[in-house]
Order: structure tokens, then C-alpha cells, then sequence
């Protein structure tokens, strides 16, 4: 092993010992007779306090090595109160791991920024900066208490197929590909298959899922591969069952963040824990208060998104950042969306802030009425027949939704471009790294 100790692991009982650590050299300060150097580790940094009369050698060739080389670090550990974490390390042997190629494409401790294009086009470099590890750090401990919170309420996580024989919920924003002699798609989400999933007698399953949506946008909030926790659940009464188990996992996540201090340190942000249960309001209102607000937009329309940031500003006014929208349009929502009366729909998304980071609904469990509803939104039955043989052999009442995470992490962060929240973002233009 190159490493014993990361930098946040050292305590005072390794103080007059000899350690080692291992990382990337972030920063050298030469000055002649003694130098100090920034070492970097996963956990945070620490200072390496080298004296060239001791050893010479090893004093010329740690502090001629090129910022972002990676070494591995043998020596004393002594306790100083004027360093940070209170401690350094006195180097007594060292070895090379990689030497960095200069001039670095990105300073990863430079106070000018890069801008957004350099930095994902290095995207390894760009998260060897503290800020942006907190990220996904977070979206690690968020991640966890989602599996936690669910398998406590009796969901079992299941895995879907990404590549698929029809589109998930028609439409054109699909990824054609070709699959031997045939065409297929790549899964804009897990819909088809988990509503499957509710005849086997898996009454409740999430997947952590992958959706590829072809869509135009290339915008600070839209991904064409993007990541979202996705769940079904059978035996249900109504959507308001389903609109439950989504605002108890916010409530779970949220707080979950709110625990990770180092990371909120990081990244300079407050997060505050909502209360519950979140606020619901009709669509019929909204569509109200938007147009007394001067908005262009008539009944039966999706919200644009002038019309969702104007809707989080009221909402705001009320005291609420989090709140579902239901009673949708019937002709608004997919066709698997079960029907209230003629007119509207079981169907809801929530919103934080102005921005929606789900949606859902009870879904259609009658065969009959799936292939209407169908037929109604231009879709062939015949297209769907393994999803629709499902409905035939005994399906019951179920719901579910679309939880996307990248969304739910702008939000909580209060970060302003969708691509940070994803390790190497996918869009209208970019394909690489």
C-alpha cells in the first residue's frame, strides 16, 4: 500500500510517529531553505514541511516535481498548531507515483476560474477541486438514504432494460438505434417494465434509473442522460398514496444532506429541512394565479418555464419552497395516466423552487381503457402488446413516479447549471469525456 493515513484521519496519536500519505501535489512553496508542500487525498489536504539542509536530495527533487503529481509520503508526523489540521508531516523517504505533464489544461486551486466548457472538457481534473467532490459526495449520501427509506417501506430495488423495443411514453424524444436486424430505442425511462412488474406480486420496487431523452433543450436544466430514482407501487387507493411515499423520500434525502457539514462548509450553503406534508395545489389554480400574474397561459397547456419560475415566486410569497401540482389536464399526461371523469387526470408533479423534479400519478390498470387511452394519444396497441399482456392476467391498482436527481441536487445546493450535478454530463452537443 502507498497510503496509511488520509489527511482527515490523522489524530493526535499519530503525533512522533512515522506515517504515510499518499496523494496529488497541489501546491509547492519554495523558499530556499525550507519548503512547504500542499498534499491533496480524497478527504482534504495537508502539509508536507521539508528542510534542504536534512536531506538535500530529497529536498530538490520533491520541490521540483510539477503541481497535480502524485507521490506517496513516508515521515514524521509532528504536531503544529499553526498548520492546518494542526499537524505536518516531516518527509523521510518518498516515491514518485505519476509526474504530471506542464502546463496543467485546468489549475485546480487557481483563483481564476476556467471557464464552464474547459472544465467539463477536463472533467478529471475539474473534480479534484474540493467544491465540486462535495457535490457528488452528497449525491452519494442522498443516494444511500433513498435505498434506506425504501426498503424500509417494503421496496425491493429491481433493474430494468436500457435498450427497449418500443419508446417508454410515445412520443418522438427517443434514441434510435440499430439492434442487429431490427430498430430499438434506449429507455427514456423504466415505465413500461415496473408497471410490469406490478402483476408478478412485487407489490413495490424502485430502480435508481438511467433516462436518454432526445429532446432539443440545451438549457441549464435538461440532460439528454440524466439519472432518477423511479418506483412503482401496487394495491393503492388513489395517487395520494404514491404523492406520500415521494415527499416522505424528499423529506429523508433532504435531511440526509443536511448532515453532510464538511460538504455544506465547502460549498458555502444552508440547507434548511422542510416541513411536511408538502403543500398541494390544483392545477385549475394554478393556471389561476399564473394568469393573475399576467401569464399568457390557458387551461389545458403545460407550465412553461417562465411559468414554473413565476409559480415558485408565488409559492414562495406563501412561505413554501416544496408543493405537488395535481388534477392535471387528462389530455396533458401520458396515456398510462389514469383518468379522473373525462376532463382531468390523476397525475402530479412536484415542484421546489420553480423548478419540477417529479412526476407521477396512479396509473390505468384496465386493459380496455389503457388501449382507448392509446389510441386517444396516437399510439398503436399493437406496439405495446408484451407491455399490454401484463394488464390482461390480473393487474392491480397501482402508482408511481420519476424522481429526477440532478434537479433535486440544483435545487438543495442552489446550483445554477444542471451539468455540475452529473459526473460527465451529456447534452445537446456534448458527447465527451
Amino acid at each position: 500500500m502507498y497510503r496509511s493515513h488520509y489527511s482527515k484521519d490523522v489524530t493526535k496519536k499519530d503525533y512522533d510517529k512515522s506515517i504515510m500519505v499518499a496523494g496529488w501535489i497541489e501546491d509547492i512553496r519554495n523558499i530556499g531553505s525550507i519548503a512547504f508542500i500542499i498534499l491533496r487525498d480524497k478527504k482534504g489536504t495537508l502539509q508536507l514541511t521539508v528542510l534542504k539542509k536534512e536531506n538535500p536530495e530529497l529536498f530538490e527533487k520533491l520541490t521540483s516535481l510539477s503541481r497535480e503529481s502524485v507521490v506517496s509520503i513516508k515521515g514524521i508526523c509532528k504536531e503544529n498548531e499553526k498548520v492546518r489540521n494542526g499537524y505536518e508531516i516531516l518527509p523521510k523517504t518518498f516515491e514518485v507515483l505519476s509526474v504530471a505533464k506542464a502546463p496543467l489544461p485546468l489549475g485546480v486551486v487557481d483563483k481564476v476560474e476556467a471557464d464552464f466548457d474547459t472544465r467539463l472538457d477536463n472533467r478529471f481534473i475539474d473534480l479534484r477541486k474540493q467544491r465540486n467532490r462535495a457535490i457528488f459526495t452528497i449525491r452519494n449520501a442522498v443516494f444511500a438514504v433513498a435505498h434506506e427509506y425504501l426498503q424500509s417501506q417494503g421496496f425491493i430495488e429491481v433493474h430494468t432494460p436500457k435498450i427497449t423495443a418500443s419508446s417508454s411514453e410515445g412520443g418522438t424524444d427517443v434514441f434510435r438505434l440499430k439492434y442487429f436486424e431490427k430498430e430499438a430505442f434506449l429507455a427514456q425511462s423504466p415505465q413500461l417494465y415496473k408497471q410490469s412488474l406490478m402483476a408478478t406480486g412485487l407489490d413495490r420496487v424502485y430502480e435508481i434509473a438511467w433516462y436518454f431523452r432526445a429532446e432539443e433543450h440545451n438549457t441549464r436544466r435538461h440532460l439528454n442522460e440524466s439519472t432518477a430514482v423511479d418506483l412503482e407501487m401496487a394495491f393503492i387507493s388513489d395517487e395520494e398514496e404514491v404523492m406520500n411515499v415521494l415527499e416522505n423520500l424528499v423529506h429523508a434525502m433532504w435531511k440526509r444532506a443536511s448532515e453532510c457539514k464538511n460538504e455544506i462548509r465547502v460549498l458555502g450553503k444552508k440547507i434548511i429541512v422542510p416541513k411536511l406534508p408538502f403543500t398541494r395545489i390544483v392545477y385549475d389554480k394554478v393556471v389561476n394565479k399564473l394568469q393573475e400574474r399576467n401569464s399568457s397561459i390557458q387551461w389545458g397547456q403545460d407550465l412553461r418555464t417562465d411559468d414554473e419560475r413565476l409559480l415558485g415566486d408565488i409559492m414562495k410569497e406563501h412561505g413554501t419552497e416544496f408543493y405537488f401540482i395535481t388534477k392535471y389536464p387528462l389530455e396533458s399526461k401520458p396515456f398510462y395516466t389514469m383518468p379522473e371523469g373525462d376532463k382531468y387526470s390523476r397525475g402530479f408533479d412536484l415542484a421546489c423552487k420553480g423548478v419540477e423534479i417529479a412526476s407521477g400519478s396512479q396509473r390505468i390498470h384496465e386493459v380496455k381503457l389503457l388501449e382507448e387511452r392509446m389510441k386517444v394519444c396516437n399510439l398503436s396497441p399493437k406496439d405495446f402488446e408484451s407491455y399490454l399482456n401484463a394488464f390482461r392476467y390480473g393487474m392491480p391498482p397501482h402508482g408511481g413516479f420519476g424522481f429526477g436527481i440532478e434537479r433535486f441536487l440544483m435545487e438543495l445546493l442552489d446550483i445554477k447549471n444542471i451539468r455540475e450535478c452529473i459526473l460527465f454530463p451529456r447534452d445537446r452537443t456534448r458527447l465527451t469525456p
